[in-house]
């Protein structure tokens, strides 16, 4: 097997929200930024961006046979991983799934959401932008919650980082949770 050198890929990826249901960028648009009104850098990550898809598959089996004769798909989970190396309020509150910010002269401040818990969540939308193999490769997670811990450690010899897992939910019948798209 012959390896083509242009379909190996290595490189960061750059990270943008938007409000669930922002209006995409059009799949020719792959190579250009999403338009700032609709879609927020969330800056610099650390230790790269990952997208993970995880599915869960039933056996199906039958007395006469040893080998499984089938599987159906029972459970599938994606999610968008990082950790957000400006540690913004900002991109804390992204990690919170929202809250309260207000800002005045010479300062900034942030308090979470506190709702019951039969409170909807504020879903929003996440934009992947990384390397492929013809060009940018974007991910679009369309209906995205973080589910990992939130914390800012402050220690002497490491930078102080948000880990964000951007869990992806069911959209509805006709639009897809993801949506990957490559340059070629």
């Amino acid at each position: 097997m012959a390896v083509t050198t242009t379909n190996l890929i290595q490189g960061p990826a750059t990270i943008y929200k938007g409000a669930f249901g922002a209006t995409e960028p059009a799949d020719t648009a792959v190579n250009t930024t999403p338009a700032a009104s609709a879609w927020t850098d969330l800056g610099g990550t650390q230790d790269g961006v990952k997208l993970s898809v995880d599915q869960t598959y039933s056996e199906l089996e039958v007395d006469q046979i040893t080998l499984r004769v089938g599987s159906r798909l029972t459970k599938q989970d994606f999610a968008i991983e990082t950790s957000l190396a400006e540690a913004t309020l900002e991109n804390l509150s992204i990690s919170l799934n929202g809250g309260t910010a207000a800002s005045g002269a010479g300062y900034k401040s942030y308090d979470p959401d506190v709702s019951s818990s039969a409170t909807q969540p504020n879903y929003f939308a996440i934009i992947m932008d990384g390397y492929g193999p013809g060009g940018t490769r974007r991910i679009i997670g369309r209906r995205m919650l973080n589910t990992e811990s939130s914390e800012l450690a402050y220690t002497k010899d490491k930078q102080t980082l948000i880990p964000v897992k951007f869990a992806g939910h069911y959209v509805s019948s006709s639009i897809k949770p993801f949506h990957i798209v490559d340059q070629v």
